[in-house]
């Protein structure tokens, strides 16, 4: 077994491998680019070597730099986790060079399955089904449309090397074709340096399930159960659970076999994915297959019982396989859930900047939470937004979704924006319950954008009842302040209106030893908690039932979160409540004269000018952020009136980038 390893990467996925390389007594070395100087995986690991540079392009993605490291501290082995050089066969053939191990696949299974045309090409051979589609490069945007035109719309344009989402586009007709056949080209080259674009038919409603397989270095093959991944925003997983709720027996055995037999044709070693896409009829059609770690891997480990990286490592070294087919189970339901720096109300569009507060919820059997942050750290630009991955596990699948709606209400993060408000809206939703789901699950329930409208509606009394408790007892400390003149004391009542919404809820509290009684719209409700003064988490019961929401005081209320919704609260006796009523609402200022910069990126393209007119539709500008291209369009016909940034700078949310003349 290896003494030392490397670990080839940043953020969550260098964490998760520290940590089992740790419980295997494995020494770990991380590396680190400039702006990862302080990162939690630099912290974990026992050695750390800085390899310079800010963006991956000048670090994590030059392989010279992870063997010089690997040279410096003696590690024998690296694990890339997933991204940057964790699918690059030359990096692999180069460690392979310098006497070090790669823990992966050989060179073959990375060129010919990460190659998304020769893959599909080797999958036909295998007997494996495939989609309809255009295995060859496709030239240039005349010939995607020719293309387009000759398989039938809605067609899928995807880079050859692509993942994560990135260099993909759906086309439903001729100008759709063409514009994603430039952004997608645009994207690949961008983030693989690669522009290779292919082509296939898109198929509507469709599931994307995957099947997780683990090989070693003696012939054999483990398939290890499905995971489905259907909830998808612009082909970026967002919510994945292990096993899917679609798939029976039959069908998963169907599916495994498919996945063995293309792992075998290219002699695979270590984990791996295959991916398919499932139609309303259970037949299913490959997609890809990633020769790495999968960022959902966790809930194939819940239901499995086993450590995936630790096996990698183990097959690696040269080991057998623990485990047979026969011996795979399926053990409860796990669902994860990706927390990303994103503003779910401002079209997901990244949140950059410092963490400057973070509790995660407390790991148990039930709750695991995989980061490569800690509390003060900076969400950067020049990377993935994700903060961490929230996984829970349940017997059944009811009770895992329950679990996860707990943790969710949890999770304390502020300084940047999170997606949150989104994943508990999902939860909730019947659909998402029911287990209904496809890959346009996201774009049917939330067609205009995700707004606070969409928000599972939810019991508002336990909120009103909590915040009553809570208040009363800031009151009651304030109220003890020592060095107060004798005789003008304050006198805390027992009547409360709890104000939020511009909606008033009378409450009546008194206090026990072990708890409080509360009285409101004619019921009674007792809430029971260890919270403390200041703790951001509330965690209590009320009327036996286990309710958690964060709590933050502000100068004269408090903002709370719960389920999504993100209100602010205010506590008030019954007179400042009635004085209340007549303050007026400050309206914010007008800005819909100007173009906006909806998040903080790159401004990489201005097509306008000072005096030109422009109609509805028509470009504007391009922002980078996080390696995605977002057009920037006019809404309306306008004219412009002042260009106030220039191609190249780097803008901050929300500020402006024109000015339009007033109609």
């Amino acid at each position: 077994m290896f003494k030392k390893i490397l670990i080839a990467n940043r953020g969550e996925i260098a964490c998760r491998v520290i940590k089992t390389a740790k419980k295997m007594g494995i020494l770990t070395v991380a590396v680190y680019s400039g702006a990862d100087s302080d990162a939690k995986h630099v912290l974990e690991a026992d050695e750390a070597v800085s390899i310079g540079g800010t963006t991956a392009a000048e670090s994590y993605l030059i392989g010279e730099k992870i063997i010089d490291a690997c040279k410096q501290t003696g590690a024998e082995a690296v694990h890339p986790g997933y991204g940057f050089l964790s699918e690059n066969s030359n990096f692999a053939e180069q460690l392979g060079d310098a006497g070090i191990e790669f823990i992966g696949p050989g060179r073959k299974a990375i060129e010919v399955m990460g190659d998304k045309i020769t893959s599909k090409i080797l999958a036909e051979k295998s007997g494996v089904n495939t989609i309809p589609g255009h295995t060859e490069v496709v030239k240039d945007a005349d010939e995607a449309v020719e293309i387009g035109n000759r398989i039938g719309y809605p067609i899928m344009i995807k880079a050859s090397a692509g993942g994560g989402g990135k260099g993909m586009r759906v086309a439903y007709d001729e100008s759709e074709c063409r514009d994603g056949f430039e952004r997608a080209t645009s994207e690949a080259v961008s983030s693989f340096g690669d522009g290779r674009i292919f082509i296939e038919k898109f198929i509507e409603e469709p599931r994307h399930i995957e099947i997780q397989i683990i090989a070693d270095r003696h012939g054999n093959v483990v398939a290890l159960n499905e995971r489905e991944c259907s909830i998808q925003r612009r082909h970026q997983k967002v919510i994945e659970e292990a096993p899917s709720p679609f798939i029976d027996d039959a069908t998963r055995k169907a599916m495994s076999d498919q996945a063995i037999a293309l792992a075998k044709a290219v002699d695979y070693q270590s984990a791996g994915t295959v991916e398919l896409i499932v139609d309303s009829h259970r037949q299913f059609y490959f997609l890809e297959m990633n020769t790495r770690l999968q960022v959902e891997h966790p809930v194939t480990e819940y239901i499995t019982g086993l450590d995936l990286v630790e096996l990698m490592i183990r097959v690696t070294a040269g080991e057998e396989l623990p485990i047979k087919q026969e011996d795979v189970e399926i053990n409860g339901w796990s669902m994860e859930s990706r927390i990303y720096a994103e503003s779910p109300f401002r079209n997901f569009l990244p949140s950059t900047g410092r963490l400057i507060r973070y509790e995660a919820p407390e790991e148990s059997q039930s709750v695991r939470v995989d980061t490569g942050v800690h509390e003060g750290a900076e969400i950067s630009m020049f990377y993935d937004p994700m903060i961490a991955k929230l996984v829970t596990w349940g017997p059944t699948r009811n009770e895992a979704i329950f679990a996860m709606q707990n943790a969710l209400d949890q999770y304390y993060i502020r300084g940047v924006e999170t997606n949150i408000p989104f994943v508990s809206a999902i939860m909730a939703h019947p659909r998402f319950q029911a287990g209904e789901l496809t890959t346009n699950f996201i774009a049917e329930e939330y067609p205009d954008g995700f707004s606070s409208d969409e928000l599972p509606k939810t019991d508002m009394s336990e909120l009103v009842v909590v915040m009553a408790s809570v208040h009363h007892r800031l009151a009651r400390r304030a109220a003890g302040t020592s060095g107060q003149v004798r005789g003008h004391g304050r006198s805390i009542g027992s009547d409360w209106i709890v104000v939020f919404n511009r909606e008033q809820h009378a409450v009546k509290l008194t206090g026990e030893d072990d708890g409080w009684d509360v009285q409101y719209n004619d019921e009674h409700y007792r809430i029971t908690d260890d919270w403390k003064l200041g703790d951001p988490v509330y965690r209590g019961t009320v009327n036996g039932k286990r309710v958690y929401m964060q709590i933050e005081k502000t100068s004269h209320s408090y903002d709370v979160s719960r389920s999504g919704h993100e209100l602010n609260v205010q506590v008030l006796t019954r007179r400042v409540a009635e004085l209340n009523e007549l303050m007026p609402e400050k309206m914010p200022p007008d800005m819909s004269g100007f173009l906006l910069s909806p998040m903080p990126g790159l401004l990489v393209s201005l097509k306008v000018e000072a005096g030109q007119e422009i109609k509805a539709g028509e470009e504007l500008a391009v922002i980078e952020a996080m390696k995605m291209e977002n057009s920037m369009r006019a809404e309306q016909d306008v004219v412009i009136a002042e260009v106030l940034a220039t191609q190249g700078d780097t803008l901050e949310v929300d500020q402006p980038i024109l000015q339009f003349e007033s109609s």
